[in-house]
């Protein structure tokens, strides 16, 4: 079925374009763009709208897989269905070196039922580190073992995954030797590596040089991952500048970020091993407990030991990001945007539903971003670093995965109370020329397929 977008403001920052243009899709893919109005089996009219390719999440921890095999679809929790009804048409999981699942069969179940977006993955080096049977991540690997790790890095690069993630800080035992020799895979198809790297607040410059060494030794991409809540205590502006100087002597190096000032982690995650109070300068209070008999509440000390000791697995949001921080993240031209997204059965950080919306309302209508460059951080920058050559772009040929929407409306509603809600004033989310969601309500979950490379 052809379809016709017409009379919308198009931009389309790939091909540095923004005016008022036509676009004629057939079969999936972009076919003409023009000032005319071809005839189509279906109309859409865009006036007042403006119309750009479908945005990518670079950065964001895909939907589990239920005991049937299946990927979990609850349309009020599932953070694929959060995605796509921000405009989100592509996404990249497998970050901070976690898998829901394995990541090559994972990709296979895409492939065969369909999914919400587009789903790339990465693989992540703490999943293989446990499907290799390692349980100490305070303790290094031996020889057999990373032996067996590279194995199956290399197996699920084979299999299509775009690189490799690792969650430095989750993984206190990786070693330089570890993670060369697991990257080392990423080397003949320069695939990327991407990184939460082992430290933040003061010990950003010391964690950023050893990811950054890796991708320097190697000559592979790297992916800086969640600048805003690594960086976003203070040390951004210097920070920044240290990414800069990586990149000027020739590092492939970018960051991502989400427009929030809350991050969100497990309960029982490294980052409140002893010494967080001390590196945040803050209080137990700053943790909200988003699952349990404690959601929604601050913690007391109380509280913390209770939930680190008996549920772990609990997500937490932690109010201790500057604002100026992350504002100055989001203006920089090497930070793209990204979810980091998560949930638990619906509960979680309202990024996952809200990040994509919110850049537009709180940075491009406050007038803290251009809509060209807002634009340009949703779908050019994410489709480059990722060499999707026929994402990001309304060129001839593209495909047709199109977001249409109004910049005076478009805004997010998700709250750290209610999460998954929807926002507003996203009239359409194309996904290979069919539409996948409606008014920020998905129509059809199932237009999504596999990327791999």
């Amino acid at each position: 079925m052809s379809t016709l977008i017409k009379n919308g403001l198009l931009i389309d920052p790939s091909n540095l374009i923004q005016a008022k243009l036509n676009l004629l899709i057939d079969k999936g893919k972009v076919k003409l763009v023009t000032t005319a109005e071809p005839q189509a089996d279906l109309v859409i009219d865009a006036s007042g709208k403006i119309v750009c390719p479908g945005f990518i999440d670079i950065h964001m921890h895909e939907e589990y897989v239920g005991e049937d095999g299946k990927i979990m679809d609850d349309d009020e929790k599932s953070i694929f269905r959060c995605s796509l009804r921000m405009g989100v048409t592509t996404v990249l999981g497998g970050q901070c070196g976690m898998n829901r699942y394995d990541p090559a069969d994972y990709l296979d179940i895409v492939d065969r039922d369909g999914a919400p977006v587009n789903v790339a993955l990465l693989v992540g080096h703490g999943y293989v580190r446990e499907a290799c049977g390692i349980e100490d991540k305070y303790g290094p690997v031996n020889d057999v073992q990373l032996e067996h790790m590279v194995q199956k890095v290399e197996q699920s690069l084979a299999a299509g995954c775009l690189g490799v993630s690792y969650g430095m800080r989750y993984v206190p035992g990786l070693t330089e030797w570890e993670m060369l020799r697991t990257a080392l895979p990423c080397v003949p198809g320069h695939k990327l590596i991407a990184a939460h790297v082992r430290d933040d607040a003061a010990g950003i410059f010391d964690a950023t040089k050893e990811f950054l060494d890796i991708a320097k030794k190697l000559a592979i991409p790297a992916q800086y991952s969640h600048i805003g809540s690594m960086a976003g205590f203070g040390q951004m502006k210097e920070f920044l500048s240290l990414v800069a100087e990586y990149k000027l002597n020739g590092v492939d190096v970018s960051c991502d970020c989400y427009p929030y000032y809350a991050f969100s982690t497990l309960i029982g995650a490294t980052t409140y091993d002893d010494g967080w109070l001390e590196r945040y300068h803050c209080d137990y209070d700053v943790i909200e407990i988003c699952e349990g008999k404690y959601k929604g509440q601050r913690c007391t000390k109380e509280i913390f030991e209770e939930e680190r000791r008996e549920h772990p697995e609990h997500l937490t949001v932690c109010y201790v990001m500057k604002e100026e921080d992350v504002d100055l993240a989001l203006h920089t031209l090497n930070v793209m945007l990204s979810s980091d997204g998560i949930m638990n059965n619906g509960q979680g950080h309202p990024r996952a539903a809200g990040s994509f919306t919110r850049l537009f309302s709180e940075f491009v209508r406050k007038g803290k971003l251009s809509l060209d460059e807002a634009i340009r951080m949703c779908t050019a920058m994410p489709a480059e670093k990722l060499g999707l050559t026929n994402k990001g772009t309304l060129k001839v040929g593209a495909d047709a995965d199109i977001v249409i929407f109004n910049p005076e409306k478009i805004k997010d509603n998700a709250t750290f109370a209610n999460p998954t809600l929807p926002g507003e004033g996203i009239d359409y989310v194309l996904i290979g020329g069919q539409i996948a969601a409606k008014d920020c309500k998905v129509v059809n979950a199932h237009l999504g397929c596999a990327i791999r490379k």
